[in-house]
């Protein structure tokens, strides 16, 4: 696997270059982490790979037998940085659905691998924002709470989710903890359009959020600071907080989506973002699988996959729901894919790693829900694969103005 040297790497590690083939399955060392990068700022600590391997489908779609297959070999290419978050796994609308059971599996993975190993990870979790009546919010608690509590983003809800996060993944800290989606009112997956008459008085202010997670880095069980769903201003009055409370470095990362069907980040979030060092985790670079072309022309994807199995998630990417536009997006991006020597997942992947405001300072998110997913989404990360050269670009940017965005709706 090609390795690169992160901006302040050097300070922190001995690069120590090792072929994908050879590294241990059991234990990864920071001098072997794969294409490694400071996540956020010039003084992060976090080096991260350039791959972070997403856990939501674990304990719906995924076992924990399959769990541990894939974080062992995503592992054994380099991977060091792990998503989670207190919500998943997700659909919740799946029957054996239950909020807490992806960070489980994963705590099982942290003990199995001993503290050693688990200190050579890099572990991201989230906590809920807004969700009235939750059963994310009941089981921060032992036995869980009811009737269900609201989650909020207040200071001791906050400092609850943290400390269930803590015990179920069996470690004294977590290394990234972000804002799962903002307590105030916001447009979010996959909307556009701001509602006035949605906004609340009530709203939880980002200040208060920020004193709980200083107090959480005080008291050693969070390293550094993450947002997702969020827009330029939710960015701008974070860092506005954070710089108040003197832990404006630890603010590093947002994690929203971003993928050739969803290019909003490109705008002014990745100004704001740039001013201020925070790196992009972008989620569903695949749109779901979408992207990936096995839904195309009347194939017969397996009966696990996402959209066969949970047709009505992720609407706005599921093959029966979509749009037109969005299908042809699509089909597009396929058979551009194909004229340039790639599949159309190796295509996704390539535009989202090459995009600055990822490439310098951020992870690209991958899942999965098979090896053999895992592998073709590992696969781009070692460089084997065409670069998206001026042409191709400009042939991936001809198809975007077609339709800008086609999935994201008023």
């Amino acid at each position: 696997m090609k390795l690169s040297v992160g901006r302040n790497v050097l300070l922190l590690i001995t690069i120590s270059v090792h072929k994908a083939y050879a590294l241990s399955t059991t234990s990864v060392s920071s001098s072997t982490v794969c294409n490694s990068r400071a996540l956020g700022n010039d003084q992060s600590g976090l080096i991260v790979s350039e791959a972070c391997l997403g856990t939501m489908t674990y304990g719906v779609q995924n076992n924990q037998e399959d769990a541990f297959q894939q974080l062992d070999y995503a592992r054994s290419q380099g991977v060091n940085f792990i998503d989670t978050a207190e919500l998943y796994p997700v659909p919740l609308t799946a029957p054996d659905w239950r909020a807490g059971k992806t960070e489980e599996i994963l705590g099982n993975y942290v003990k199995k691998i001993g503290p050693n190993a688990r200190d050579e990870l890099v572990i991201a979790s989230k906590v809920c924002g807004f969700f009235p009546n939750s059963p994310i919010a009941s089981v921060r608690t032992v036995p869980p709470t009811e009737p269900f509590p609201d989650c909020r983003l207040d200071n001791k809800s906050v400092k609850t989710a943290c400390a269930a996060s803590l015990r179920r993944l069996q470690t004294d800290h977590i290394d990234l903890m972000q804002v799962h989606w903002p307590d105030r009112y916001v447009p979010v997956f996959g909307q556009t359009e701001f509602k006035h008459d949605n906004v609340r008085t009530n709203a939880i202010q980002i200040e208060e959020t920020a004193s709980a997670m200083r107090d959480l880095i005080e008291e050693g069980k969070i390293r550094y600071i993450g947002l997702s769903n969020e827009t330029p201003y939710g960015v701008c009055e974070w860092v506005k907080a954070t710089e108040k409370f003197g832990i404006q470095d630890k603010l590093v990362s947002i994690q929203n989506s971003y993928s050739l069907l969803d290019r909003r980040f490109d705008g002014d979030l990745a100004e704001a973002c740039n001013a201020h060092g925070i790196g992009l985790l972008p989620w569903s670079i695949l749109a779901g699988g979408l992207l990936s072309g096995k839904y195309r022309n009347n194939k017969n994807p397996d009966a696990n996959a996402r959209f066969v199995k949970y047709p009505e998630y992720m609407s706005r990417w599921s093959p029966q729901t979509a749009l037109e536009q969005t299908i042809n997006a699509v089909d597009d991006y396929s058979k551009l894919a194909e004229e340039a020597g790639m599949s159309p997942t190796e295509l996704s992947i390539a535009f989202c790693r090459t995009r600055r405001f990822i490439s310098d300072n951020g992870s690209t998110i991958v899942g999965a829900v098979t090896m053999e997913q895992l592998k073709e989404n590992l696969a781009p990360f070692d460089g084997n694969i065409p670069e998206i050269d001026d042409d191709l670009m400009a042939a991936i940017n001809a198809i975007h103005m077609k339709c800008r965005d086609p999935s994201c709706s008023l």
